[in-house]
């Protein structure tokens, strides 16, 4: 195929992504494969030197939808051209730096939304338009005049035209999703079908936002900086997305542009990257234009964070309390860092509500690090197939139960999958740290030794494991020494090892140090629990129920007659350092972060997982994010590892 033909093809391709995005408000792939496609175009027009005249590269904005009255900008609306990596973005400032007269730049957020252009007249608002192809856009003052953070009424009286973005944050795109009937796929699709929405009551319930950056028109005044125009907008009461910096070099913007990608998942609201821009005005006209975007500007795009791909099966799996629960197979991607083959389906309702198929393609999101969600349908195709939902357990063939969305098997003690998970939860570090008894081990307890109760771990004798695969006397004697050695446990971490239902590490230290031992936590009563904070009705029945079972009882009679001792944390005159004392901990430390909330709580603190105006210190290492900010923005007390140590002493 010649360079011409692979022009025409992948722009035939592009097209038509940009029409089910656009005017079909019903996207088939992600921002990530769009990119890909779209810069492969950029690069073979580059090698070529050909550009054909209908390349989407040449089109500043996209299809005009049919629904709306037509209206031409007053001024031209651009793009911004993108980099793709630091090296680009250095390149550019350098040049930005010797036609500008040593300027600085203006950092700003690069919103994930739909554009609109916003007019106002003596200080009332005229009209809402949206970019449609830059030229033309579209009507839709009735729409955004729903939107509450757009005033309709300003304090200057003269002509303005303003640039912003209509957004749906992530809390109102939660809270819209718990209630409606027909879920939203994501912020940014739910921001673009409201304001194109013809009812302006349907747009209203979706609660959007609006977060303005820029100024395109402001009659009678001059404007000498980016500084100056978004303290206009603020004076005015546009909201800007409380993020605005002003940078001095390129290695300022990168290091603001590092720490805002730490962070951007936790934000309220959607962003893609960063928008750099010349902060002075005079040296951007002597800069200049190309027929599509700003010289003087430029976006910088984070790695993506979504993705499409095929869900090739869902598959059903056991976990310790008899839940069972999908795990989507996928057709390997690359997303944000990591090849994705596995992501989490939550229950039988997330499935319906997000219309998923097996064979066919998804959407899939990472965040955090942690494993990826499946966000919803891309496309179906002629040969997908409805989700099965399992009649019999997938483990040990008994019976299902449903119970809402939820689905448990109730064959506690003979389900190799949920026992196996059992056992191997209550060996783990946080709970009895048994040494050496790994999964794999586990496996072969319930398979070779009949293993089926927790208090089954500390009747096995040498002999036993002898008897198991791949175990000599040297390994025997040390998993026979390590669970011996566990049976001195602390109180917070037997309770984390029986696997209460919904009771984590934090909620079991939280019960350890409200009721001190573990006879008053065992006849505890329901509205003595709900006092405890953070814990809610629905854990507290857990925990009332969990104590008042017969078979739990005999379990822990059993756990106690082999010679279980608790260590109730019973006071000493260390803990009174740091009573009373909330500490939140980020960043990167010389030890694990469990090794410092431990000693907090050792010397009677307390560890928060959030900044909040109860926070008494945040104590930080290398490369602390979001709570570091959030507590100088509190005044709030911060320490690094050495002022820990001597507040200790």
């Amino acid at each position: 195929m010649d360079d011409i033909e692979r022009m025409k093809k992948l722009i035939q391709e592009i097209e038509k992504h940009n029409y089910n995005y656009y005017v079909l408000d019903n996207p088939t792939i992600s921002d990530l494969e769009y990119d890909k496609l779209y810069y492969s175009l950029v690069d073979l027009e580059k090698e070529t030197g050909i550009i054909l005249p209908y390349s989407p590269t040449q089109r500043v904005g996209d299809t005009v939808s049919e629904g709306f009255v037509k209206k031409k900008h007053e001024i031209n609306l651009y793009s911004l051209n993108k980099v793709r990596d630091f090296k680009e973005l250095k390149e550019w400032t350098e040049e930005m730096k010797k036609d500008a007269d040593e300027t600085d730049f203006a950092l700003e957020y690069k919103f994930d939304g739909l554009q609109i252009v916003l007019e106002y007249n003596n200080g009332l608002f005229v009209c809402a338009t949206t970019r449609g192809n830059g030229i033309i856009g579209e009507d839709v003052s009735l729409q955004v005049k729903t939107i509450k953070s757009v005033p309709l009424q300003i304090n200057f009286k003269k002509r303005l035209i303003v640039q912003g973005e209509g957004m749906m944050t992530n809390k109102n795109f939660l809270l819209y999703n718990r209630f409606a009937t027909e879920k939203l796929k994501n912020p940014r699709n739910a921001a673009a079908g409201a304001i194109r929405n013809l009812d302006p009551k349907e747009t209203a319930k979706r609660n959007l936002d609006y977060f303005c950056y820029s100024i395109l028109l402001c009659e009678g005044k001059t404007f000498y900086s980016q500084c100056e125009m978004h303290d206009f907008l603020i004076e005015n009461g546009f909201q800007t997305g409380n993020y605005f910096k002003i940078c001095k070099d390129a290695d300022e913007i990168v290091e603001h542009i590092k720490e805002v990608d730490k962070i951007k998942n936790n934000l309220d609201v959607m962003i893609d990257g960063m928008v750099i821009k010349i902060n002075k005005v005079i040296p951007r006209e002597k800069i200049g234009w190309t027929a599509k975007f700003p010289k003087w500007a430029l976006a910088y795009k984070f790695e993506a964070q979504e993705a499409s791909t095929l869900l090739k099966n869902v598959e059903w799996q056991v976990g310790r309390s008899g839940r069972v629960s999908p795990i989507a197979n996928l057709q390997p991607v690359e997303l944000a860092g990591a090849t994705i083959q596995r992501a989490t389906l939550n229950n039988i309702d997330d499935i319906k509500r997000k219309n998923l198929y097996e064979n066919a393609r998804v959407f899939i999101r990472r965040s955090n690090e942690v494993i990826p969600e499946v966000m919803g349908l891309a496309e179906k195709y002629s040969d997908s197939k409805e989700i099965t939902i399992p009649a019999v357990c997938p483990s040990c063939g008994e019976k299902l139960v449903q119970k809402g969305p939820l689905l448990f098997c109730e064959n506690h003690l003979n389900c190799r999958d949920q026992v196996v998970d059992r056992l191997s939860h209550f060996a783990s570090r946080d709970a009895f740290n048994i040494d050496g008894l790994s999964d794999k081990t586990c496996q072969m307890l319930y398979d070779k030794l009949n293993v089926r109760h927790l208090s089954d771990i500390f009747y096995l004798n040498k002999s036993d494991f002898l008897s198991l695969d791949k175990f000599k006397d040297k390994k025997a004697e040390n998993l026979i020494n390590s669970i011996e050695k566990s049976k001195n446990i602390e109180l917070y971490r037997m309770l984390y090892a029986f696997g209460i239902p919904e009771v984590g590490v934090k909620t079991a230290k939280d019960l350890a140090k409200f009721f001190k031992d573990f006879e008053s936590i065992k006849v505890a009563k329901f509205e003595d629990i709900i006092k405890i904070e953070d814990i809610g009705e629905v854990i507290a029945k857990n925990i009332v129920d969990y104590f008042k079972d017969e078979y739990n009882k005999r379990e822990i009679k059993r756990l106690f007659d082999c010679g279980i001792h608790v260590n109730n944390g019973a006071s000493n005159e260390k803990i009174k350092i740091l009573d009373g004392l909330t500490f939140v901990i980020t960043g990167t430390l010389s030890k694990p972060r469990s090794y410092f909330e431990e000693l907090v709580e050792s010397f009677g603190g307390n560890v928060l997982s959030s900044v909040s105006k109860k926070t008494d210190f945040v104590l930080f290492g290398d490369n602390a994010g979001s709570k570091l900010d959030k507590a100088k923005e509190l005044q709030i007390k911060i320490i690094n590892e050495k002022e820990f140590n001597e507040m200790l002493k």
